[in-house]
């Protein structure tokens, strides 16, 4: 990390609120045509429009007690005599896994010209509470912050700011993200519908609760179309479905006039049953305005991920123009894309695993732009390739590392990494798997970029990783009884993960190898072989590997003779199998497994892989053995519905979760090594 600082600014709040939940600011000051630019930093997020037009969110994610600043240049947004600059600024103070929770605060300084013209803690913004936004709403979901409701217009409420203390500030480090806009393309369905009257009023202390509120709609009709989205009229309880045409993360934006009433906003990935399930994934997707009459432009304040957009009208009505969404994703260069010589499925993956990229990599690597935003191991080992391989470097990589270096765990046990970060864990889970990986990328990464500061840092903590796994080896080295969520995968692996758990086992050696061979430890490198040897012994029966053993009432560890695809996958990966002691293994895997295999039911026995992680292991010990034909079938099997319905790449072979996930971007670095 590098120290940053503010000249003049200091961090201030709404006095005595700072750790009140779900509060919003609103700083405006006005500057003129010329060189403007603005240094700001926040928490939680910021959103800033200049002459209502959105400009940029921030700031970037880093670790508890330090927060990075950004440095905007808004010259190409003022080009009129007099230009609005507004800031706004939720604190949220709610436990997450996408946000830091700490107390509120704006650090701020706005130059024209090179001369200040509003800084916090001095003078030149004008700030008020943003009684636009509706306070006491639910989550959005367990793993981000919360929902958007709003009344407009909303009222002149002047606030007191007060220095909130100083803050340890550290530079962006990352890209600045993209920020185009990208229009609707057709209006996929409009109809009617009722609204069910509530039993009850909800006893729940929230003002609005999203999620009941689009839960009482009930669709009476539909009918399909293809219309242009430009303009859309909508009367009391119509509604119109919005098509994107593909998977996109950002902020949805339109205008709209209106006679006065509410406007229920839902979305998702998809649609199913002509509708948009918007708690498809157990989010709340929807967003609430309830209006007063008047023209309005608004955009949403968080980003989401959707294809699909569902306005429902509860006012006499509305006129919705220009409905879009301003992306937000990465905004470095990537590679163009190779030449697939006339392969229109390929091309249509790698463009897919480009996108899932460019959504899910943003300041840090995220599982997904949808549900949780959250930083995770594992999923980053992957994503760190793709970015090597679509950008030749490793920048945004370096910054999600060292997030979890400067991260202090109050909620965890010492030595243990978060499984996400940075995010809150106050019901003290982890998944030591997960941590694991930590290592395994970290060796990696030095490969890749020869950075042996941050080799040197990150050494204690690995260290201290090790000795809180010593705590759960038995005589033989072997981890056993892991606590917390053991995770291998989303199949049935995950229902064998004691009391011996041999793919964790595996994943153990392959760390300890690496921890070894980054530092020079030969002791640690002759365990991760000794461990492998381990493993073999107990777990290797009737050429299979085993998936896990369990303690009798005297204590004795039997194996339970379930067996699954990912095991063996997890074995071959780690190095505790290979092809040449291990060949008529190898030869049932490459040969009676893959895409095909839920159609044929080869080895109905043993329980299938899934997306994340099987499949992904799987294909890349084709691509290790040079088997590329063999790769790109599978590639086409496993991938092409995915393009096709969304244009991204999910977390699971079907569409029951997540549509759209960072590792599943990996599919990028097979194609570009083969067609580059």
């Amino acid at each position: 990390m590098t120290p940053e600082h503010f000249d003049l600014a200091v961090p201030v709040w709404i006095k005595g609120r700072e750790n009140e939940e779900n509060v919003s600011l609103c700083l405006t000051a006005n500057v003129g045509p010329g060189s403007v630019t603005l240094k700001i930093s926040a928490c939680s997020v910021y959103q800033l429009f200049v002459n209502g037009e959105i400009a940029a969110e921030g700031p970037a994610r880093t670790a508890h007690g330090f927060y990075r600043v950004d440095e905007l240049d808004l010259s190409p947004f003022c080009v009129k005599h007099e230009n609005a600059v507004t800031i706004l600024v939720a604190g949220y103070n709610v436990p997450n896994y996408y946000l830091i929770q700490a107390p509120a605060f704006v650090c701020a300084e706005l130059y024209e010209n090179g001369k200040p013209v509003a800084v916090t803690g001095q003078a030149g913004f004008d700030a008020r509470l943003y009684t636009e936004r509706v306070q006491k709403v639910r989550k959005f979901s367990f793993q981000r912050t919360l929902t958007e409701a709003y009344v407009l217009p909303g009222g002149y409420e002047p606030v007191e700011l007060a220095p909130v203390g100083p803050k340890a500030f550290i530079t962006r480090e990352v890209p600045y993200p993209r920020s185009d806009r990208a229009d609707f393309q057709r209006i996929a369905a409009q109809g009617t519908f009722t609204t069910d009257d509530p039993e009850s009023e909800p006893d729940n202390g929230l003002t609005v609760d999203n999620e009941r509120e689009a839960k009482r709609i009930r669709n009476v009709d539909a009918k399909e179309t293809d219309r242009d989205p430009s303009v859309i009229t909508l009367g009391e309880h119509e509604y119109a479905i919005l098509d994107l045409g593909r998977e996109l993360t950002g902020f949805f934006t339109f205008d709209i006039e209106t006679t006065g009433g509410r406007l229920i906003v839902t979305f998702d990935e998809l649609m199913r049953d002509g509708d948009v399930p918007f708690d498809r994934l157990t989010v709340c997707g929807s967003v609430i305005y309830d209006l007063a009459p008047g023209r309005y432009r608004l955009v949403s304040f968080e980003p989401y991920s959707l294809r699909f957009l569902k306005f429902s009208s509860l006012a006499d009505r509305v006129t919705i123009t220009a409905p879009g969404l301003v992306r937000f994703e990465f905004g470095g260069d990537v590679f163009p894309a190779p030449d697939f010589k006339g392969d229109e499925t390929l091309a249509r993956i790698y463009e897919a695993a480009v996108s899932t990229f460019r959504q899910n990599t943003l300041d840090i690597y995220m599982d997904c732009p949808s549900r949780e935003r959250a930083g995770w191991l594992c999923d980053s080992f992957f994503t760190s390739r793709t970015e090597r391989a679509l950008t030749g470097k490793s920048v945004v990589e370096h910054a999600f590392l060292d997030n979890f270096l400067m991260s202090e765990n109050p909620d965890l046990p010492h030595g243990m990494l978060p499984m996400c970060y940075p995010s809150d864990h106050r019901n003290q889970t982890y998944i030591p798997n997960w941590a694991m990986w930590y290592g395994i990328e970290l060796s990696e990464y030095r490969d890749r970029t020869g950075d042996e500061t941050l080799i040197a840092d990150a050494k204690k903590a690995m260290y201290d990783l090790i000795a809180f796994f010593r705590r759960f080896e038995n005589q033989n080295g072997v981890l056993e009884k892991l606590e917390s969520w053991v995770f291998v995968e989303w199949s049935h692996s995950n229902d064998l993960v004691q009391d011996i758990n041999y793919p964790s086992n595996m994943l153990y050696a392959k760390f300890k190898r690496s921890i070894g061979e980054l530092y020079g430890d030969g002791a640690l490198i002759a365990e991760a072989d000794a461990l492998a040897e381990t493993i073999r012994r107990e777990s290797l029966r009737n050429g299979w590997f085993c998936d896990n053993a369990v303690f009798d009432e005297t204590g004795v560890a039997h194996l339970t003779g379930e067996v699954t695809e990912t095991c063996q996958y997890y074995a071959f990966f780690s190095g505790v199998a290979t092809k040449e002691r291990d060949p008529a293994l190898w030869n049932a895997l490459l040969n009676e497994f893959g895409p095909e295999r839920k159609t044929n039911n080869t080895h109905p026995d043993i329980a299938f892989s899934n997306a994340f992680i099987g499949n992904y292991l799987r294909l890349e010990l084709l691509f290790r053995e040079g088997l590329t034909d063999k790769l790109l079938k599978e590639i086409k099997g496993y991938f092409d519905y995915m393009a096709k319905k969304t244009g991204t790449l999910w977390e699971n072979d079907g569409d029951y979760a997540s549509c759209n996930h960072g590792f599943a971007s990996y599919v990028a670095v097979w194609l570009r090594d083969i067609f580059a």
